[in-house]
């Protein structure tokens, strides 16, 4: 066996072990609100550069690792990076978001999709997990991530951004049959790109439903959950011991159903008090978050309440501390600095609150 001292902090709390502490990183940790990456920026301004070319998203990765040493180290890249693998022309607009061109709105369109291949459509992931593994040690855990089947369905039939969701709502309610080969699809692509993610070395998967909060409690019985569980049920078979988080946004209504996916650990927003999400979860299901990314333009006497909140309420076993969602572009570096630190002396600053 090796000793718990060589197993990186996240991966001690994915597995329930009892902690001083919970590990801690930040969704979208890399990003706008680092000078060193908005520099990086400018060098290569788009995106599609920034995370496929693999010394480019390695030194992305890193930069929040060297400035702030999270817990766990994410892969730079974004949830629609493996659409043109299997068939759905994309590209990521600075500011806008992913542009899928042309949507899906046929049937013939989806069965013309076919499988992935990783290592001939995502050559630049293996490097970049590898190299980030390496660099990271057992220091922390190196994250991958992907999109859900709902979430990744709604960007290729809306092609771009939606407030309403009106064009796959359309399709969802009139033709679901299309909807749903679409999703089986897709489930079966993100099945083998987690897979292969774990076995670049990401240590840890997190897949963003980040649409399916848009939909119904029946709707997302139909259109989200059976597909989340149709990818984690494919990577468990293969893979049964690599921890999988789940995030929806906007999930306050949805967190009982989120724990049947097959996640084991089910990330929480910041509209659910953090007791009550534990309690609607059950102990079996552990738990992300669940800070409001708004908190860290407060002060630091109130950043440090909040976490200590968090913590306490969460309780000591399966609990990783993070945002609910992602760190805000114009947060102040020193803060997020602020943050992390009070997360690694939790343990201290609570015996003596």
């Amino acid at each position: 066996m090796t000793g718990s001292a060589e197993i990186p902090y996240l991966l001690r709390a994915a597995r329930g072990e009892a902690l001083e502490r919970p590990p801690v990183w930040m969704m979208r940790q890399a990003g706008r609100y680092m000078k060193a990456y908005r520099d990086l920026r400018e060098k290569y301004p788009s995106f599609r550069e920034r995370s496929e070319i693999p010394e480019v998203a390695i030194e992305v990765s890193l930069q929040p690792w060297r400035a702030f040493k999270p817990d766990g180290v994410i892969l730079f890249s974004d949830i629609v990076t493996p659409l043109p693998g299997i068939g759905i022309e994309m590209d990521i607009a600075e500011g806008k978001g992913p542009i899928i061109d042309p949507p899906i709105r046929s049937l013939e369109q989806v069965e013309n999709l076919h499988p992935l291949d990783p290592d001939e459509s995502l050559p630049f992931i293996k490097p970049i997990l590898t190299t980030l593994r390496q660099e990271v040690k057992n220091e922390a855990a190196v994250l991958g991530f992907v999109g859900a089947p709902w979430t990744l369905a709604a960007y290729a039939v809306e092609g771009k951004g939606s407030k309403t969701y009106s064009v796959i709502k359309n399709m969802a309610f009139s033709e679901p049959t299309m909807l749903h080969r679409l999703l089986e699809k897709l489930s079966d692509a993100i099945a083998t790109y987690v897979r292969y993610q774990i076995d670049c070395g990401a240590q840890v998967v997190q897949m963003f439903d980040s649409w399916a909060g848009q939909l119904s409690p029946q709707d997302y019985d139909t259109f989200a959950l059976p597909y989340q569980k149709r990818v984690f049920e494919q990577v468990r078979q293969t893979h049964p011991d690599t921890p999988l988080i789940l995030l929806v946004t906007g999930s306050g209504g949805l967190l009982e159903r989120m724990g049947q996916s097959g996640a084991n650990i089910v990330s929480v927003d910041w509209t659910v008090d953090m007791a009550e999400a534990r309690q609607r979860l059950g102990r079996q299901i552990h738990v992300q978050g669940n800070l409001d990314p708004g908190v860290l333009y407060g002060s630091k006497d109130f950043i440090r309440d909040r976490i200590l909140d968090t913590i306490r309420k969460a309780g000591n076993q399966g609990h990783i501390l993070n945002l609910g969602h992602g760190v805000l572009p114009n947060t102040p570096e020193e803060n997020v600095a602020f943050f992390f630190e009070t997360a690694k002396q939790a343990d201290q600053l609570l015996a003596t609150a």
